[in-house]
């Protein structure tokens, strides 16, 4: 069976959302192998923001290099989304990169009625750049949003959730397999966490298809408890260590 996250409408489709709200604050520790490698920081604005008269949760995600990495390679980036509050449908992202020497800012504004975007680039020639979109478009941090309003206990594992998405100046297909409920130990404790494996496109950085596993709590928040990549120069664990302002009590079994 396949869930399909778009269909053709005339107005932005309506989410039932109980898993997060404003004021939430998840923490993690980035780890390549066994080295404390960065931080990362994923959070809700404490209140509600107005894009195009709408009532949106401002989210973001952040992340930095710690140590000898911050050394050899500074990663100071900030992804942040305004989500529509009904429909879990972004309608503005933000998006501020910089890796060693290379800088990049960028916002795109979507228009989910015209099906089409608008991107302004802090490079050259990037400016009021538009482009059509299918129906019912994330951004990459709207997506996982969407995916935490989901009721996940209804799912069968091998079931695939399907999603689209933009960044930059493509879109690109989100199809995410649910794998079941299992046991996590991270920083917060041991976590019962329903499994989601996205597939990636073949490329240099990830290896294989299923190279991303994702974790989210089993209870009413469905925070991300976990994060773990198989690259081809090694693995990467983003461990949560500490949150505030969930909706629930996080399942922690021990």
């Amino acid at each position: 069976m396949v869930l399909s996250a778009f269909a053709i409408k005339d107005t932005m489709r309506t989410v039932k959302n109980e898993s997060f709200g404003t004021g939430e604050v998840l923490q993690y520790k980035v780890h390549y192998g066994v080295i404390n490698a960065g931080e990362a920081t994923i959070q809700v604005a404490p209140g509600l923001h107005r894009i195009n008269n709408r009532p949106t949760f401002q989210t973001s995600v952040s992340g930095k290099t710690t140590g000898s990495f911050d050394f050899f390679h500074r990663v100071r980036d900030t992804w942040t989304s305004y989500i529509d509050t009904a429909s879990l449908l972004p309608l503005r992202f933000h998006r501020n990169i910089e890796e060693g020497n290379y800088r990049r800012k960028e916002t795109t504004d979507f228009d989910h009625i015209g099906n089409k975007v608008v991107v302004n680039d802090s490079r050259k020639n990037h400016k009021n750049v538009t482009h059509k979109v299918p129906d019912n478009v994330q951004d990459m941090v709207s997506g996982f949003y969407y995916l935490r309003a989901l009721n996940l206990d209804d799912f069968r594992t091998g079931q695939t959730i399907r999603l689209q998405g933009f960044l930059g100046d493509e879109i690109f297909d989100m199809n995410i397999t649910y794998r079941g409920v299992v046991t996590v130990d991270t920083k917060a404790g041991k976590i019962k966490a329903h499994r989601l494996v996205p597939r990636m496109p073949s490329n240099k950085l990830f290896d294989g298809e299923d190279a991303i596993t994702v974790y989210l709590s089993d209870d009413v928040n469905k925070v991300p408890v976990m994060f773990e990549a198989k690259m081809f120069v090694g693995s990467v664990k983003v461990d949560l260590y500490k949150y505030s302002g969930l909706q629930g009590k996080l399942n922690v079994v021990r």
